[in-house]
């Protein structure tokens, strides 16, 4: 969509519009096209940043675009926000979920607007800001240009950050997978015996085995580990192995979440709620409550939940320094804001 507003002539028009606005807060007119492009996928929008000539506003514009709400967090928003709004109609023809669903990409608008006026102030640069461009005149797109500039952006993609994905991706799924010999066997014991006294099917069977499997995997050991870091934001270790595995990919989340509550892979969105709506602690009150939603919402809202994005980071930048401060204030960032709504809420 992008390559045919720019064969348009219409994505120098906007680069033109917002160069005035941009630049109060550290940024760019070109910055619009990264940041337009970040909700999608933050890995091709950091990319496009190199036609920004000027460093500073570049890297600021690189260190915020994750925080627009790219497509990997729709299936997150998703369950969590019909698990916790109930469904209705604001001034009778607005859904309420997806009010709340459009709020949650205009916080990610104004969080990423005021991280990169900090960085304004933060980094020091002597570099004159100018913005040079051709405004071509409006005509019909010459649809072999859109093929090409989307097929070079894919490649580019594919090539450059498909690598990484692939890595970390393998990575995280030995660790989900894969666990202490013994403890695995003793886990698939342990849940062929629940299985059977419970009377599950051979569905059911293979769920619940699934589940004791990720519990004693080293991801599962990993999520015991960080349970009292995460445990003032409402998580228990359940949803510490949900983030670990997430950070190849948001979206993983719904699938882990499945995993672990023994929810089929075909299960739908309200099928998964209805799941995480009975869930009990040891103490038997509810795991996942309102606060709890709420929290975890924020979290994925402004945590940098997406190696591939940092690693795409350390291409861009050639340095570990700035993936590393990325990945720090949106964590930091991410854990406040949850830690405030959940004491609040809980």
């Amino acid at each position: 969509m992008i390559s045919i507003l720019e064969e348009v002539g219409y994505m120098s028009r906007a680069v033109f519009m917002f160069d005035k606005i941009m630049q109060r807060f550290g940024l760019n007119g070109r910055s619009i096209v990264s940041l337009i492009s970040g909700g999608a996928c933050a890995i091709p929008a950091i990319m496009s940043t190199r036609t920004i000539s000027n460093w500073k506003e570049r890297l600021i514009t690189i260190m915020v675009t994750p925080l627009i709400s790219c497509s990997a967090r729709i299936p997150v928003f998703a369950v969590l926000i019909g698990f916790v709004i109930p469904r209705f109609k604001v001034f009778g023809f607005i859904n309420s979920q997806a009010l709340v669903f459009m709020m949650l990409y205009l916080i990610g608008v104004m969080a990423a607007l005021f991280s990169a006026f900090v960085f304004k102030k933060i980094l020091k640069s002597n570099e004159h800001s100018f913005l040079m461009l051709e405004l071509p005149a409006y005509k019909m797109p010459h649809w072999k240009n859109v093929f090409f500039n989307v097929y070079d952006k894919v490649k580019s993609f594919v090539i450059g950050a498909g690598k990484i994905i692939l890595v970390v991706s393998i990575v995280l799924w030995f660790l989900a997978s894969f666990g202490p010999s013994n403890k695995i066997k003793e886990a698939i014991n342990t849940a062929t015996i629940e299985a059977s006294l419970m009377q599950y099917d051979a569905t059911q069977t293979e769920l619940h085995i699934a589940s004791k499997k990720l519990e004693y995997s080293y991801a599962g050991y990993a999520g015991r580990i960080i349970e009292p870091i995460i445990k003032p934001l409402g998580f228990d270790w359940k949803i510490g192995i949900a983030l670990i595995t997430s950070f190849a990919a948001r979206e993983v989340f719904v699938g882990t979440i499945s995993t672990l509550y023994s929810i089929g892979k075909d299960a739908s969105r309200q099928t998964i709620q209805q799941k995480l709506a009975s869930e009990k602690n040891a103490a038997g009150k509810p795991v996942f409550t309102v606060a709890v939603a709420l929290s975890l919402v924020l979290f994925y809202l402004f945590a940098m939940q997406c190696f591939s994005t940092l690693a795409t980071v350390y291409r861009e930048t050639k340095t570990w320094k700035w993936p590393a401060l990325q990945f720090a204030y949106m964590s930091t960032l991410a854990y406040i804001v949850s830690l405030v709504v959940y004491q609040i809420l809980k």
